[in-house]
């Protein structure tokens, strides 16, 4: 080998090895940058129960929010909120209900995926209790009742006088897919 040839392949060489490094670093860098992402978008925020306490600091104020249910084409489940909206005070604590009935021929194992719109106010909605908080089992065509226990925040910026909460219900990797 000549000596040009040596040197284009030690620039290869090195070349691939960053490339190599700077992959290996990114993928680390994916964990905390999905939560960024999950957290400007609204999606699972707050996918733990929270502390807040019920208070009266805005006294008067209302603010309308929606519920509605995501489900994909082809979806294994059926969600429906209890209630399509409520008006409600900040600083209360509320509550709405969801039915959820699973379609398939056999038990699966599903979890309820929380988002909020718009995706400025995610923050705001402080849920205490939620079956979006651990993953649910379903006997085969079991349907259920499962409550949500919020408080949305009274720093929720006074421009906001509507809010929606969805819900998608995904079955969980490493479950089979069950038919219909």
């Amino acid at each position: 080998m000549d000596a040009g040839t040596q040197r284009r392949n030690r620039s290869l060489t090195r070349s691939l090895l960053v490339m190599v490094a700077g992959s290996f670093a990114f993928g680390f860098a994916l964990v905390p940058l999905y939560e960024v992402i999950c957290e400007a978008a609204g999606i699972r925020v707050n996918d733990t129960p929270s502390q807040a306490r019920a208070s009266e600091a805005a006294a008067g104020r209302e603010v309308t929010l929606e519920f509605v249910s995501l489900l994909p084409a082809g979806s294994d489940f059926e969600l429906v909120p209890g209630t399509k909206q409520m008006v409600l005070q900040p600083g209360r604590l509320n509550e709405a209900k969801f039915r959820v009935r699973n379609l398939a021929s056999r038990p699966v194992v599903a979890q309820a995926v929380p988002s909020v719109a718009p995706i400025t106010t995610a923050k705001y909605l402080q849920k205490t209790e939620c079956f979006c908080f651990t993953p649910q089992s379903f006997g085969a065509a079991e349907e259920r009742e499962f409550v949500v226990r919020f408080i949305v925040s009274p720093d929720l910026p006074a421009q906001v006088d509507r809010m929606t909460l969805a819900y998608s219900m995904y079955t969980l990797p490493g479950q089979k897919l069950a038919a219909r």
